[in-house]
């Protein structure tokens, strides 16, 4: 782990939606190049967390402070607008579960991959089409698609697209929802693959929700455990899926509680 301190900080993360919790009370340190995962039942409220975490969300208290390039621990809230999305357009990626939500579906692929590039500066077409060649490569698509519009891909093509569109800027830090959620199983395996061997390779950081506990444990170096709305249980992930100690991780890791 880098001497320089933790790459995300969250403190007292806190949000509600009237009378119904989101997250209460969040506090946790990410390092630079650790995956963590967190898990729970649906309306746990590890999406609201997430949210807030990569800045989609407001919390109505507590903090979430990221180490810039340059070192320093930046409240995220504190930003600008303006600098917030070139945060988000830079250091960060969002990885959604449904990709639709995440690419652009009337541009190509090629244009999806691009677009990011653009947003950052690079203007150079042969450039940019090489790029995103590349990261087409990387995703496992065949380069041969790029210009075929992300529409006429199946689910598991379009999720990795959005990876590659995600990843083409280099970011430090990436946050991931139910990443493999509505993929069967064969193309989650792959997917699952393709993940770890790009999270390993890039020595990216990452915040993972996901409700299935075999995908946590393939991709998580931690995990924490929530339910309604607040941690009730962290730490290795191996640690707490083989010895749970709390008893709503106990009835998580036993199957009872259903997703």
């Amino acid at each position: 782990m880098s001497a320089d301190g933790p790459l995300l900080a969250a403190s007292g993360l806190t949000k509600s939606f009237g009378a119904q919790v989101g997250c209460a009370d969040v506090s946790f340190e990410l390092w630079p190049g650790e995956v963590l995962g967190i898990v729970g039942e649906s309306g746990s409220g590890k999406t609201t967390l997430l949210n807030c975490l990569s800045a989609r969300l407001e919390p109505d208290r507590g903090q979430v402070r990221y180490r810039t390039r340059m070192g320093q621990l930046e409240n995220v809230f504190s930003l600008s607008e303006a600098e917030r999305r070139f945060l988000m357009r830079t250091d960060w990626a969002f990885v959604h579960q449904n990709p639709r939500d995440g690419l652009r579906m009337n541009v190509s692929a090629g244009a999806n991959v691009g677009e990011r590039l653009m947003a950052v500066g690079e203007r150079h077409y042969g450039n940019i089409r090489a790029r995103a060649t590349d990261w087409l490569t990387k995703v496992e698509i065949d380069v041969g698609r790029i210009d075929d519009f992300p529409r006429t891909y199946s689910g598991g093509m379009q999720q990795r697209l959005q990876i590659a569109r995600n990843l083409v800027t280099g970011p430090r830090l990436v946050f991931m929802d139910e990443p493999t959620g509505g993929l069967d199983v064969s193309v989650q395996a792959r997917l699952l693959d393709l993940i770890r061997g790009l999270v390993t390779d890039l020595a990216l950081s990452a915040v993972i929700v996901t409700h299935d506990l075999a995908v946590a444990r393939l991709l998580a170096h931690r995990l924490m455990v929530m339910q309604r709305g607040r941690v009730v249980e962290q730490g290795l992930t191996d640690q707490v899926l083989d010895d749970p100690q709390h008893a709503y991780s106990q009835l998580l890791v036993s199957s009872v509680l259903q997703p």
